[in-house]
């Protein structure tokens, strides 16, 4: 993911169209600020996860926090890479596309880690069969967010949602999925909280926390309750440097 957004800033940053750099038009700084929010959640969540698994030998609490977010994970940066692909091969256009261009190998691979290893209902399975096996997992990965309760109400919305939505998902697997995704984009919330600047955690909780109005499906779909084109500018050039 981050390796495709690094594509994308390096070709919109340095192909001139319409008077300038395609990375300053504001649709594409729009598109561009999006991917970059979902690569730095993805990327903290996966570190975040990492550092468990490192303590887990030693340190039962990260033993359990591994147990549900390893899998929570793999299920949601795994699925959502596909996507960042396919929005940073719009970005170059069909030079994209190219066996030449890397975007092309990247662009080919990217679904392969959400099978590999287990499909995505797979993931969410085992989610749900090791919070049934040991609520202390479930309670570890809540016990962990609930340290930063109180900093947003969109955050604290979010956790209390994420809560309801595993009691729901343990009585009955049809809600294993949206559950796993609501742990994912909670440990990704946390992350951000604890590790980015206000304007991601600001634009990711206005559009990812949940219920808002402020995302469409699509990169590029910043709504005026998430941010308007200066932070989203700031954002994209916050990734060109990072």
């Amino acid at each position: 993911m981050r390796q495709c957004l690094t594509l994308a800033l390096n070709h919109t940053t340095t192909r001139n169209a319409f008077g300038g750099p395609i990375a300053q038009r504001p649709m594409m700084t729009s598109v561009l600020a999006d991917m970059a929010v979902e690569v730095e959640a993805a990327t903290l969540m996966a570190l975040r996860i990492a550092k468990a698994t490192d303590d887990m030998g030693r340190v039962e609490q990260e033993a359990c926090f591994a147990r549900v977010a390893t899998p929570a994970a793999k299920y949601f940066n795994c699925g959502r890479a596909p996507s960042i692909a396919n929005e940073a091969l719009q970005c170059h256009g069909g030079n994209g596309f190219i066996e030449e261009n890397p975007m092309a190998r990247l662009f080919r691979e990217s679904p392969l880690n959400s099978v590999w290893e287990g499909t995505a209902n797979m993931m969410c399975m085992d989610v749900r069969r090791a919070i049934a096996r040991d609520p202390r997992t479930a309670d570890v990965v809540f016990s962990d967010a609930e340290a930063l309760a109180g900093q947003d109400a969109r955050f604290d919305r979010l956790l209390q949602f994420t809560k309801d939505l595993t009691r729901k998902a343990i009585d009955d697997e049809f809600y294993a999925r949206p559950m796993t995704e609501a742990v994912a984009r909670l440990l990704q919330a946390s992350e951000l909280l604890r590790h980015s600047i206000p304007a991601v955690v600001d634009v990711f909780l206005a559009t990812r926390a949940g219920g808002s109005e402020a995302w469409g499906v699509h990169y590029g779909t910043l709504g005026p309750q998430a941010c308007d084109v200066s932070v989203a500018k700031a954002i994209m050039e916050r990734a060109i440097v990072a």
